[in-house]
């Protein structure tokens, strides 16, 4: 317990200690050549030896800190024919139990009771007086290990909380580091879904009309009309307007309710599953044959959690489909029940080959979408089977969760 290097405080504590020693020192040893007057039984030279030991036992102070057992040892003999020492001699005791385990501080004041005794020879001759002397001198030593041991106890009491609450600020900053990371993760995961489908939307557009372009300069079809022209220059435009939107959105959501849970107040709503349908019809209008199936009860529908997942889930198959299989035929189906869960499944024809000119992506969609599904306590399945590739998400439903209406029951859009 003993600090590796003396602070100001510990510098100003051992001077007044010493001071405190020196004069109880003094005046210990006044009282005992005065009152007692053992000069009829002690030559003067002895007297003069006692007082001689006073400023050694007090210079020895310095080390108690470091050096607590020893010092205390020292002090204790030289205390066995010095009485100015005393006064050092509470002092060393008390920095051993300090700096000690109690058990030599008990060990030192058990040795130190027994080379007392001989002082009780220099009292007056009688019973009493020897016990009173005897039972100070217990209670003056064992005081004296009890308050050290009661300030080691308050310190270790101290340096425990001090501990718990060095953890306690590291386990906070490992859990804002990790909701930080996740709050990543999500501004990632939002990104990706809005960006990727808008832009792959976007990429469908923009090639078309650079195909159209081509085989009109090869003269090999008509030029572009100024109304086609114009109405893919919109779509265009519409669904750069619509990224933009929808990238607002989400950072507004993220940035005020991220790491508190609490949604914004005036936050536009968040894609439900009633907003599948005009997903599916985004897709047809950019010249995908997608046709929509949804089977759910009238009046029930998943928590608004749930009803997001399975949007991205639908969103992200619709993506994927129109980077790596362009033109192929897509299915997507919405099924379930309270009680049964929800069941989103998107699948396509798998195609012959790798497209002239695929989409390019980072990649990470299908592992971003299986994170956001696990978290809401469900599974995503995805990959090739007949002929097919599939990417089907099974969600939670409770049987007693009951919500807004997801939308038009059995509906078919193609």
């Amino acid at each position: 317990m003993e600090p590796r290097r003396r602070s100001r405080r510990d510098v100003v504590v051992d001077v007044l200690l010493t001071l405190f020693a020196l004069v109880y020192g003094l005046f210990s040893f006044a009282g005992y050549s005065l009152d007692l007057h053992p000069a009829d039984r002690v030559p003067t030279w002895v007297l003069w030896l006692d007082l001689a030991c006073l400023p050694p036992a007090c210079a020895a102070l310095w080390w108690r800190r470091s050096h607590p057992l020893a010092v205390a040892a020292g002090v204790v003999l030289v205390a066995t024919f010095s009485v100015a020492v005393v006064g050092a001699l509470i002092v060393a005791l008390i920095s051993l139990a300090v700096y000690r385990p109690f058990v030599q501080a008990a060990a030192m004041a058990l040795l130190t009771i027994v080379l007392s005794l001989p002082w009780l020879l220099l009292v007056p001759p009688t019973v009493f007086d020897a016990i009173v002397t005897g039972l100070v001198i217990v209670l003056m030593i064992g005081v004296c290990v009890a308050w050290g041991a009661a300030i080691r106890s308050r310190r270790r009491l101290v340096e425990r909380l001090r501990e718990d609450v060095r953890r306690e600020r590291e386990l906070r900053e490992e859990r804002l580091a990790a909701a930080r990371v996740e709050e990543r993760r999500r501004i990632a995961r939002e990104m990706h879904d809005v960006v990727a489908h808008r832009m792959s939307l976007l990429s469908v557009h923009a090639g078309a009309l650079a195909y159209r372009t081509e085989r009109a300069e090869a003269g090999q079809a008509e030029p572009l009309k100024a109304a086609e022209m114009g109405s893919a220059v919109r779509v265009i435009r519409d669904n750069a307007h619509r990224v933009l939107d929808e990238l607002s959105d989400i950072l507004t959501v993220l940035r005020s309710g991220d790491l508190t849970g609490e949604e914004p107040e005036e936050a536009a709503p968040q894609p439900r599953l009633a907003d599948v349908p005009r997903l599916v019809a985004e897709a047809v209008a950019a010249g995908e044959k997608v046709s929509y199936t949804s089977d759910l009860p009238e009046g029930t529908a998943p928590r608004e959690q749930v009803q997001r997942t399975a949007y991205r889930v639908v969103q992200e198959g619709l993506t994927n489909t129109r980077k790596h299989a362009p033109g192929a035929k897509v299915a997507v189906t919405v099924s379930g029940a309270p009680g049964r869960g929800l069941v989103v499944a998107v699948s396509n024809v798998l195609p012959v080959g790798k497209a002239d000119q695929e989409i390019p992506g980072a990649g990470a969609g299908l592992a971003g979408l299986a994170e956001r599904v696990e978290l809401d306590g469900g599974r995503l399945r995805h990959g090739p089977a007949r002929g097919r590739f599939g990417l089907t998400a099974v969600l939670p439903w409770p049987e007693e969760q009951v919500t807004g209406a997801a939308g038009d029951d059995r509906r078919k859009v193609s």
